[in-house]
């Protein structure tokens, strides 16, 4: 048997990146998984059952894990995302910043590990090795899926207009925080604007509540100068899809990523993504359909918006790739799952 940990998933009001995973994989893992919540399912694991998580957890948030972890009354699987609280503290939520080291310990405890990137998975045999853990379980990789929830993949999409007209749309979609530099794409925009390029920015996530305000701020203010910003706090998944229908391309000048679902989201609805030139992210970006940019090279962005705005042979290019290449499922996710814990 295995059982599913869903006991952050089950309980939040949002659609973070690790809600999503967790979703995801739920419906993929389907009734060969059973779902359940700390601490209600404890005592009803047995020796030769697999307790599988993809959630971050901690001593002080879920009094008794470790005892739990130590005693192993069954087989122990983990979904480990990144070490971004570790390596980037300063635009981390504090809570998370203190909670990670000791995650990242009892993390070892398991009997097998998958990391959601090979960036993720060095990041966290490096931190084992830093941290002299003598025993650790193997680490693999874990593709994530592509699809975006039900939508079937967009394999044919027409351009909403020529290239430089009324009607191109940029599509950013990330919690509004330093990380995920929005504050860049917004400097980059406001400079493409006041040269008179005519588009339209949509800008979807949900507010992090210790570094957003200042951005919300920003957004305001900007949109008074330039109607063509939209900020959407609370999108269903079903906006979502309309903006990338309409989205001339998909933008991720992130800072750091654990995979960088966007990309692949954006990917699977036929849209380009103009991303980060991150390792992580070069991991999935280099099969086409995306334009990577240096990180925080405010000129080298304004030059990639401004050609994937303005140039058709680009725009058909980077199209034609995101809807032809190979992409990953959740299904397939889940079934390599499956294929590695026996019964």
């Amino acid at each position: 048997m295995i059982f599913f940990d869903v006991t952050k998933a089950g309980t939040a009001g949002h659609r973070s990146g690790l809600m999503r995973v967790s979703a995801r994989l739920a419906h993929g893992l389907g009734s060969a998984a059973t779902e359940v919540r700390w601490p209600a399912w404890k005592r009803s694991l047995r020796s030769g059952d697999w307790f599988l998580t993809g959630e971050l957890f901690s001593e002080e948030e879920r009094p008794g894990f470790s005892d739990f972890l130590a005693a192993h009354p069954c087989r122990l699987a983990a979904i480990f995302h990144d070490a971004i609280p570790l390596k980037h503290p300063h635009i981390t939520w504090p809570q998370s910043v203190a909670r990670h080291p000791g995650y990242i310990k009892l993390l070892a405890r398991f009997d097998r590990v998958w990391a959601v990137s090979e960036a993720s998975r060095r990041d966290l045999l490096e931190f084992w090795r830093w941290q002299g853990v003598a025993e650790t379980p193997p680490v693999e990789l874990l593709t994530l899926g592509a699809d975006f929830d039900s939508t079937t993949r967009v394999t044919q999409r027409r351009l909403a207009s020529a290239p430089g007209a009324r009607g191109q749309s940029l599509l950013s979609v990330g919690i509004l925080e330093p990380r995920k530099n929005q504050a860049l794409l917004l400097d980059v925009c406001e400079d493409l604007w006041r040269e008179g390029l005519d588009f339209e920015l949509n800008v979807v996530g949900r507010v992090n509540p210790h570094f957003g305000q200042p951005l919300v701020a920003r957004i305001k203010s900007l949109r008074q100068e330039f109607p063509g910003l939209i900020y959407h706090e609370a999108a269903t998944d079903g906006v979502v899809a309309g903006l990338y229908a309409a989205a001339t391309a998909s933008v991720l000048p992130t800072i750091a990523e654990g995979c960088g679902l966007p990309l692949l989201e954006s990917l699977w609805l036929g849209v380009p993504c103009v991303c980060s030139d991150l390792p992580v992210l070069r991991e999935n970006a280099d099969g086409g359909g995306c334009l990577p940019v240096a990180v925080n090279d405010r000129a080298a962005w304004k030059a990639a918006l401004r050609r994937v705005l303005t140039d058709a042979a680009l725009q058909t290019k980077l199209s034609s790739e995101a809807m032809t290449r190979p992409l990953p499922t959740w299904l397939e996710a889940a079934q390599s799952i499956l294929r590695a814990l026996p019964g």
